[in-house]
């Protein structure tokens, strides 16, 4: 089941708050242009940016994708069943292991292609903890100004405030499991 974050959602939640696009641009650090092109689906949010509209809105992640998936409840899902977010812009595909609606804790199956070595790396920081294994492949992870190479059977953990990005720079694909908390989706 693929999932869309979907620019209308962002557009209805912030009228329902009464705030412009300038307020929303102010109170997340983001261009009046981006948002407006985030609202119109002209360009896709990278994760940063969808995490500071999100926080910038007092929501969730959960909120701006399938309702009827939130509203089901599950106990299990089902392989078939999950939801799958693309981010092309960081070679990631994840599928979420959890629900969504309203949860203290996400979990997800990552996959995470070869990283081009000539893009900008963009570390994120926000509130919470990630941890995680990696099932298959290789995977660089910088963690403020550290770096450390994970293998098949190794696991991690940080508190996310610290800057960090995680790339793959093998032509493998790294398959990993990842739980965070808050929720990011």
């Amino acid at each position: 089941m693929a999932s869309k974050f979907t620019g209308n959602k962002i557009r209805v939640l912030r009228k329902s708050k009464n705030m412009s696009i300038k307020e929303l641009a102010e109170k997340s650090d983001l261009s009046t242009g981006l948002i407006s092109q985030i609202e119109r689906d002209l360009v896709s949010p990278s994760v940063n940016a969808m995490c500071r509209i999100v926080q910038s809105l007092d929501s969730t992640m959960g909120e701006f994708f399938d309702d009827e998936f939130a509203k089901e409840n599950p106990v299990v899902i089902r392989k078939d069943s999950r939801k799958e977010i693309v981010q092309q812009t960081h070679f990631r595909i994840s599928e979420m292991l959890s629900p969504t609606d309203h949860r203290l804790i996400e979990m997800d199956l990552m996959l995470i292609s070869k990283h081009d070595d000539s893009k900008e790396i963009i570390m994120s920081s926000h509130e919470g903890e990630e941890c995680g294994y990696i099932i298959q492949g290789h995977l660089t992870m910088l963690v403020e100004d550290e770096r450390y190479e994970l293998y098949e059977g190794d696991s991690f953990y940080f508190e996310s405030k610290h800057p960090h990005a995680y790339l793959n720079y093998d032509d493998e694909d790294c398959v990993s499991i990842w739980a965070m908390t808050p929720p990011s989706y």
